[in-house]
């Protein structure tokens, strides 16, 4: 039987600082990342003992030299939070990864927090800048000058499922499922040919099949092999191949069809296979096709459309879930899945409202004819730049949430809460915890492991191999008896 799917999200945001003709990316993110302020003392380390980022997925550790920042520039680029969640620097993008959560609908509002975190930071990190300069944050993933920056996922699988197995039944899944979780764009990049709209951000920036890198010759399919969990039992499959979403129903979407197919492939039930026969090709032909009806070619000698070979997978996935009763959060994905298929089938404009490219393009289309503007204006390029601004008063996808056309999944006080709280039923919540708690005595800390400096002992690093351990039913007794970070260990090793 599948393993429960613990999952989160990565989102690398685009920042620039209008008004600066010396505008520095780097110290501009350090700035940004140090503007945010929480209650916790101390300058807490982010452990990169526990990480290996070399190693492959598909049983090999590949050449290079892992990078280890010095202690000031570590402090200086991490900060791990109350809510569970952590926000760095990551080259030349603020990033913030969300904690880990059981369900789609969790996962929504913890990235949805991370998108509030992002803008108070802006805020206080504007206050420090002479003016006129103002710093923007965009959640979107390129910068029109050839960079592309990542909006990733992780889900917690078996690691006795096959790797060519999950590669086998996820390569045409992810070719395809942009047509519901693409965010849209303007134009092409990356020597893609040219087009007027598509349906993902990403598509142009993908050259390769299957591949470790994730900055150049990106590979649908990443082979990092990097559990933060019991390397024996578990495998995180690093997703790079998706959009950054502002649409909750978008998001809701994509981690949760995304999540009951990994379920699906552990469990056998991909009954058929679906095989490209020029994945990298396809997935920038499905993105060129707003209309959704251009047929791919298949390994097998047929053509099928994107809606097609998602049809497909909805059917072997209500044949998996007929069997027995049904999460209702997996139910209710089902039937959005199923909903945007058959929108998708007849008009994909009949999603305005719900999938981040469909809104774009009916915002973006609305404006042109009022305007009398073609897609090569560039009023049209900069509204499509203007959705993904962070600003809530700015922001085109925000003023389309605020007039009420944009379906919602959660609520604005479920958001307001993750910010500062982690979730309740994974191990997040005793990292978030212990920071609220003991914030003045850790050392450092990582996905799968915390570590206490106590009256000047050795440090003390507990490790939290299992993700749904940790959770508010498991430690909170014991993080009440434990006044201090010295009670805690000595409770934990009692």
């Amino acid at each position: 039987m599948a393993i429960a799917k613990v999952m989160g999200t990565e989102v690398e945001y685009g920042i620039t600082i209008k008004g600066d003709p010396d505008f520095d990316p780097i110290s501009s993110c350090v700035l940004l990342v140090n503007a945010y302020r929480e209650d916790h003392a101390g300058e807490i380390l982010w452990d990169y003992d526990q990480e290996n980022p070399l190693a492959d997925a598909r049983g090999f550790q590949v050449d290079g030299e892992k990078y280890t920042p010095n202690q000031q520039e570590n402090i200086a680029r991490n900060k791990t939070l109350v809510n569970g969640a952590r926000y760095y620097v990551d080259h030349a993008h603020p990033e913030y990864s969300c904690p880990e959560v059981t369900n789609v609908r969790d996962l929504v509002i913890h990235e949805k927090a991370g998108e509030r975190i992002l803008e108070m930071s802006r805020r206080e990190a504007n206050a420090l800048l002479p003016p006129p300069a103002q710093m923007l944050i965009y959640k979107n993933n390129s910068d029109r000058k050839g960079n592309s920056y990542g909006s990733h996922e992780n889900y917690l699988m078996d690691r006795r499922t096959s790797f060519k197995q999950i590669v086998e039944h996820l390569m045409p899944f992810f070719v395809t499922r942009q047509i519901f979780c693409g965010a849209g764009k303007v134009g092409a990049e990356n020597r893609s040919q040219a087009v007027d709209f598509q349906i993902s951000q990403r598509a142009d920036f993908f050259e390769t099949e299957v591949a470790l890198d994730t900055m150049v010759k990106r590979p649908i399919i990443n082979t990092r092999d990097e559990p933060h969990a019991d390397r024996e039992k578990y495998r995180r499959l690093h997703v790079i191949v998706g959009d950054a979403n502002l649409s909750e129903y978008t998001i809701y979407l994509r981690n949760g069809v995304t999540s009951l197919v990994l379920s699906m492939i552990e469990d056998g039930a991909i009954g058929k296979s679906l095989s490209l026969r020029d994945p990298v090709r396809a997935i920038k032909e499905v993105s060129h096709d707003p209309t959704c009806r251009s047929a791919l070619q298949m390994d097998n000698g047929k053509r099928m459309s994107a809606v097609e070979l998602q049809a497909a997978y909805l059917d072997m996935a209500l044949a998996y879930t007929a069997s027995g009763s049904t999460d209702p959060i997996v139910a209710d994905v089902i039937s959005k899945w199923e909903h945007a298929l058959e929108c998708l089938r007849r008009d994909p404009m009949e999603l305005d409202g719900k999938i981040d490219w469909v809104m774009k393009k009916s915002m973006i289309e609305s404006f042109m004819e009022r305007k009398s503007l073609d897609w090569q204006s560039p009023q049209v390029e900069m509204l499509d730049l203007q959705y993904h601004d962070l600003r809530p008063d700015k922001g085109l996808y925000y003023l389309l949430e605020r007039q009420g056309r944009a379906e919602r999944i959660v609520d604005d006080a479920e958001i307001s809460a993750a910010v500062r709280m982690p979730p309740q039923d994974t191990r997040a919540y005793f990292r978030g915890e212990c920071l609220r708690k003991y914030g003045d005595a850790v050392f450092g800390v990582n996905w799968d492991s915390i570590s206490f400096g106590v009256d000047g002992e050795p440090i003390k690093r507990i490790l939290m191999a299992e993700p749904l351990k940790g959770t508010k039913a498991h430690v909170e007794e014991l993080l009440e008896s434990s006044p201090t970070a010295a009670d805690l260990v000595k409770n934990l090793r009692a």
